[in-house]
């Protein structure tokens, strides 16, 4: 697999470009060198960019944390989140699995989350037995964020009353300033285990790749491209998308595979994996 260090070889080859945020553009706490500019190269160039995250939290929320980074929203044109795709569904009910649920429901992650639940379209409750559903934004700040199994018995009570599971964030992990933890996707993993049903809104289901193409522009899919560093959402979700992908080998990939993997064991990885990225890139930089 061919490694780019940069993205400058590939620039003018498309006009939309679909990024990730953590372990892409940032660590968690702050963006990655050379970030700000590689986005203002683009920008220069005329290209659309947006950034489509697993976050169990609203765009707006998403936005605001961006701007504590200090990265300028001049450098992007959008941004889509799995929690504000789930706030959507929330909210209009047309889809079949959501017009299905009542309004109900338990919530398992921090309070930061409930952006998710705003304007009314869920109510919050403790007692599973009176609730319609689960809510799973993913690990809060009681439990913490480095193993699945103090949720357990929550998850345990709520498969009890057989309540459906919407998993706001499908990643099992992400790697926040060095650190791997946790994320809704790791709690989804016990609630299937235990024979019940999740619905999980985010990458790779290539629904949400839809917004985010509304705000590129609606460009033709051969001239947009996916930037992740997970090969199960990102690199998977772009590719069901109809979208061409690059692989960053930052985030959860450098974590996994080094700083200097080799493209040889990278190949093997996607084949692994059933993706076809276009090619790995050292970091998101110009």
């Amino acid at each position: 697999m061919e490694i780019l260090d940069g993205i400058a070889p590939i620039a003018d080859r498309y006009d939309g470009y679909v990024l990730d945020l953590w372990g892409v553009v940032h660590d968690g706490r702050k963006p990655y060198p050379g970030v700000p500019e590689a986005l203002a190269e683009l920008k220069a160039r005329g290209k659309a960019i947006c950034f489509l995250t697993n976050a169990p939290r609203r765009a707006w929320v998403v936005a605001e944390m961006l701007d504590r980074m200090g990265l300028d929203r001049a450098l992007y044109d959008g941004i889509m989140s799995s929690g504000e795709a789930s706030w959507r569904m929330l909210k209009d009910r047309k889809h079949p699995w959501f017009a299905a649920l009542g309004h109900r429901c338990i919530h398992i992650g921090p309070e930061r989350d409930l952006s998710v639940v705003e304007e009314d379209v869920a109510e919050i409750v403790t007692d599973p037995d009176q609730a319609d559903f689960l809510l799973n934004t993913g690990p809060d700040d009681r439990l913490g964020p480095t193993s699945s199994e103090p949720y357990r018995p929550m998850l345990e009570a709520c498969a009890k009353a057989r309540l459906p599971m919407i998993c706001v964030n499908p990643d099992r992990a992400v790697m926040v300033a060095g650190r791997k933890v946790i994320c809704a996707g790791a709690l989804a993993d016990i609630y299937l285990e235990l024979g019940q049903k999740v619905m999980e809104i985010g990458k790779p289901d290539p629904a949400v790749y839809e917004p985010v193409l509304e705000v590129l522009g609606n460009p033709q899919r051969h001239r947009v491209v996916a930037i992740g560093d997970t090969p199960h959402t990102d690199l998977a979700g772009a590719q069901a998308a109809g979208l061409d992908a690059l692989w960053a080998l930052t985030g959860l990939a450098a974590e996994a595979h080094g700083d200097d993997p080799a493209p040889a064991r990278l190949a093997e990885v996607a084949h692994e994996e059933g993706v076809r990225p276009i090619a790995a890139l050292r970091s998101l930089r110009w």
